[in-house]
């Protein structure tokens, strides 16, 4: 609460003439998201807000020949950028109001100049609450791309929020995973016409698409079209997402899987062909785009078009066990020259004084259940939720997956712990751990993890039979 005014995510003003009546105002409100408006009036200064509608609602005289001037309120309250925000809040309590404009010096607006933007109740408890339903309204009804950064901006510091005071790394990473696709689909919609988002389908893939993604790290998204749909100026559309993305704090993926690369923004046949040649027509990264698309979740548009797009899989590998044990075998490969997986880093720095927990631990977890996921043709996208699936169906001992959803979790949440010391330090966020930063009964409870990790390998080996491939 001592935070500063200026701090806090500004609304910037939108002014309307006193003499404009309300049905046009509230048409260039509705295009624009707003429920507010500043109105100038000659050397007077006023708000309108939906309050002022409803109570202009109750006149005899129809909207359309009410001009604002006559139900806003003049002279509202101000604060200043430097004030504190226990300030504005006692001001809104103390006036029974829901928004402030900021200008300098605060006080009445009885003219124009120095307004600022506008403080609404709602980005002020956000700020200070980092509330996630709050921030999920924000990016809900943000009209721009500004409002809508504002939005993602503060999820990371709603984590840190959550990992101090003790909250489940598994809620955290469900949180997280949905402000992000509403982030995902809110921009969308900015972007794309309708034309476009009615014919399209906006996925989200790897650990965004399995909701173990906390801490931003790469993008993987994609878009499949409905065949024979045609929109001019599509790339366009698809680069400002990616480059939007990125200014959000999203990174861009290393590997490319970006809806504004040709691969993965197609129409579903010629999506569904691609599949075909990453399973069975020997392309090199094949198997690690395929496993990538296996946790796509849709955001955005028709998502029957991403779910016959991943029907297609299963139709194509039917029977084909070779197939799933070569997919499995990496989780027991990294270190194959030339191999997709021996991409992905290790053990770092002086011998093992840095490890990367996603090589040794989330990875091979991860992709084992999916490729047993894939196998037995289970739907579930979250890894805890394909092991319950697993258990379910008689293909895995329930002490075992209960073992390995532990062992997940743990890796995610020194992963979180770490980050937010790489983020604090200000160093980028990495899969990297420092092994002297942790303390010895986590090293135990790491070591113990690693134990369960090569446990699954062993048994991933004799259920595919690594050892005659």
């Amino acid at each position: 609460m001592t935070s500063r005014v200026r701090d806090v995510y500004l609304r910037k003003p939108f002014f309307v003439d006193g003499a404009t009546d309300l049905v046009s105002l509230c048409r260039d409100l509705s295009a624009r998201r707003l429920s507010e408006a500043v109105v100038r009036d000659g050397d007077r200064i006023g708000i309108f807000t939906t309050t002022d509608l409803r109570d202009a609602l109750t006149r005899d005289t129809p909207p359309a020949a009410l001009m604002v001037r006559e139900v806003a309120t003049f002279e509202p309250w101000c604060i200043a950028p430097d004030a504190e925000l226990f300030e504005a809040l006692i001001l809104m309590l103390r006036h029974r109001i829901h928004r402030l404009l900021v200008r300098e010096g605060g006080g009445r607006a009885a003219g124009g100049d120095g307004i600022l933007g506008v403080l609404g109740q709602l980005d002020l408890m956000a700020f200070v609450a980092n509330h996630s339903h709050l921030i999920a309204l924000e990016a809900a009804q943000a009209g721009s791309l500004d409002e809508l950064k504002a939005a993602a901006r503060q999820i990371d510091s709603m984590v840190a929020v959550l990992s101090a005071d003790g909250v489940r790394v598994e809620v955290i990473a469900a949180l997280v995973g949905e402000l992000n696709a509403q982030i995902f689909r809110r921009l969308w919609e900015l972007l794309a016409p309708e034309e476009l988002r009615a014919n399209s389908c906006l996925i989200v893939m790897g650990s965004e698409g399995r909701g173990e993604q906390i801490i931003k790290t790469d993008q993987d998204n994609g878009l499949i079209l409905r065949d024979g749909f045609a929109f001019a100026g599509l790339d366009d559309v698809t680069a400002r997402f990616t480059a939007a993305l990125i200014d959000f704090g999203y990174p861009p993926c290393p590997g490319g899987v970006m809806l504004s690369r040709p691969t993965w923004c197609q129409p579903l046949s010629a999506f569904k062909e691609t599949l075909k040649d990453w399973i069975h027509g020997g392309v090199q990264d094949g198997p690690m785009n395929l496993a990538i698309f296996l946790d796509a979740v849709a955001v955005a548009g028709d998502a029957s078009l991403a779910a016959a797009a991943r029907a297609h899989v299963d139709f194509l590998m039917m029977g084909d066990h070779g197939y799933f044990a070569r997919f499995a075998q990496a989780v027991d490969r990294f270190g194959e020259s030339g191999s997709w997986w021996s991409r992905l880093p290790g053990l770092t720095g002086r011998g093992a004084a840095e490890v990367d927990l996603k090589k040794l631990g989330i990875f091979p977890l991860v992709h084992g259940v999916r490729a047993l996921a894939l196998e037995h043709r289970i739907t579930a996208l979250g890894t805890a939720d394909r092991l319950a699936a697993l258990v379910a169906a008689g293909h895995m001992d329930e002490g075992f997956a209960r073992d390995l959803t532990d062992a997940l979790r743990l890796f995610m949440g020194m992963k979180l712990s770490s980050n937010l010391r790489q983020i604090a330090d200000g160093r980028p966020p990495s899969n990297a751990l420092r092994l002297a930063d942790l303390g010895t009964l986590d090293r135990q409870a790491l070591k113990e993890a690693l134990a369960i990790v090569r446990g699954f390998k062993q048994w991933l080996s004799r259920h595919y039979r690594f050892d005659a491939l």
